[in-house]
């Protein structure tokens, strides 16, 4: 019986992917590494722990890793934050999701401000039981860890609980903490990534799900 739903932020609820690509692109040539946009973008639902081994050697970052992702998030913050805007249909299925008894947390790599202003941005801060940040977690995505911190404060199994999102690595996520993930398309990830990954059906974003909600995952595993 499925008694919550768990969404990922940046890529699901808000259209960011682009912006933190940028800034981590950005970011590595501020320190002489040519990482290119679509290198950067293939790697975005990561945290930076999980994201610069993708990139540098061990020795680069024990060097400068941690003053180049510093770098990235002030830069994030202040040349792209304000363009980050909310997918359509994300307050109508978080509705719709109380509305069928469930509880609604949000699990994200992203910094715990940041995730607030997304929530605010989405227009779902009033509508959400649990929330879990980078801050809960040792490890980022596709590490279980998120979600497991987001379990914790819910008070509920894996199974118990259904994850939604946009990436690969949310689907790894989700699966190494024993929850199902339907998969959106809105974050720029093929459908064929997304299934790769494990996830259990594919829509094009929050406003397709919301129309399908009757016969999506979250209502068959009620």
């Amino acid at each position: 019986m499925i008694q919550a739903v768990i969404f990922d932020i940046d890529g699901t609820l808000v259209d960011s992917v682009d912006l933190h690509a940028l800034a981590w692109h950005e970011a590595f040539a501020q320190f002489g590494h040519a990482v290119t946009f679509e290198q950067a973008r293939s790697q975005i639902g990561k945290g930076g722990d999980q994201l610069l081994p993708a990139f540098l050697s061990e020795q680069e970052i024990a060097d400068h890793g941690e003053a180049l992702e510093q770098w990235r998030g002030q830069r994030f913050k202040s040349r792209h934050l304000g363009s980050v805007r909310p997918f359509s249909g994300v307050p109508e299925l978080f509705r719709r999701v109380r509305d069928a008894g469930l509880k609604l947390a949000v699990a994200s790599s992203a910094k715990d401000d940041e995730l607030q202003t997304y929530l605010d941005i989405a227009g779902v801060t009033k509508l959400v039981d649990a929330s879990s940040s980078s801050a809960d977690a040792e490890k980022s995505k596709p590490a279980p860890d998120i979600f497991e911190a987001v379990l914790a404060k819910l008070r509920l199994a894996g199974p118990d609980t259904l994850a939604v999102g946009d990436s690969p690595y949310d689907a790894q996520a989700a699966g190494k903490a024993g929850i199902g993930c339907i998969g959106v398309l809105c974050g720029g990830f093929t459908e064929a990534s997304l299934r790769d990954a494990g996830c259990l059906a594919v829509y094009p974003g929050a406003a397709a799900l919301f129309a399908c909600f009757d016969a999506s995952p979250i209502v068959r595993g009620k």
